[in-house]
């Protein structure tokens, strides 16, 4: 059975503040082109970003924050953006880890790492199992990632796990092999950049998911932007399905 509650199944619970926060992180690109520098710079400028918005959400109260990082399709850019983001990607877990571990944040990586070299796969799995413990966030990057992907090797998983039953299972019963299991779904969606899409990013998870997304580029996005896209999720009547007057109902008014 699923860890956690299923907001197509069950209602779950409406935090004030956001118990689990996914991020597309875009707009790297085009900031680094804005002041005439090369695309890695706004990567790199992008890694920042991330420390203070894993350091807010963590004296927010935020549980779980997830990343997306790199998606399956982002295979399809240059050669040399590519290569430049694989090297950033194993710099930050060289950096970077230490310091999670120190604050009691727990780093998780999801995706097929099928395509990446044995040097970043090893990082990975050092830096996951020096973190498993901690309590204070987790912390997951999507890195090769793509959400057809993920509900394609759950199902493959699940099936091979019980052959007997064919193709006659409950919805529940896919959400343990699904790469974000240990999470529950997502309350806040924040887009940067300006683009309005979801991108292949956490399909299964983002069902009933408040989406937010801002025109402001990810290296610009701070502490001050990420309370705004927050007070917005605040504002929000999360029904799961429901009507207003039931809603109302429930909370005696």
């Amino acid at each position: 059975m699923a860890l956690f509650k299923s907001s197509t199944r069950i209602i779950p619970d409406v935090p004030a503040v956001p118990r689990h926060i996914a991020i597309i992180m875009d707009g790297n690109g085009r900031w680094a082109k804005q002041r005439f520098m090369p695309r890695v710079m706004g990567h790199q400028r992008g890694v920042e970003t991330v420390r203070e918005v894993v350091k807010a959400c963590r004296e927010m109260g935020v549980e779980y924050l997830t990343l997306f990082a790199f998606s399956s399709e982002n295979w399809r850019r240059p050669a040399e953006e590519v290569s430049f983001l694989m090297q950033l990607f194993l710099k930050m877990l060289e950096r970077e880890v230490g310091k999670l571990h120190e604050n009691n944040i727990c780093l998780k990586v999801i995706g097929d790492r099928s395509r990446f070299d044995a040097q970043l796969v090893g990082y990975i799995e050092q830096a996951e199992q020096l973190t498993a413990a901690n309590t204070s966030l987790t912390l997951t990057i999507a890195a090769n990632y793509g959400g057809r992907w993920d509900i394609m090797q759950a199902m493959h998983a699940l099936s091979q796990a019980h052959p007997e039953r064919a193709t006659a299972f409950e919805e529940e019963e896919l959400d343990p092999y699904l790469s974000m299991h240990y999470a529950p779904e997502p309350d806040l969606f924040i887009r940067t950049g300006g683009e309005q899409r979801i991108s292949n990013f956490l399909l299964w998870q983002l069902a009933y998911t408040e989406l937010y997304f801002t025109d402001v580029l990810w290296p610009a996005f701070g502490r001050k932007e990420l309370e705004a896209a927050i007070a917005s999720y605040q504002k929000r009547e999360r029904r799961f399905g429901r009507t207003s007057e039931q809603l109302k109902g429930e909370s005696g008014a």
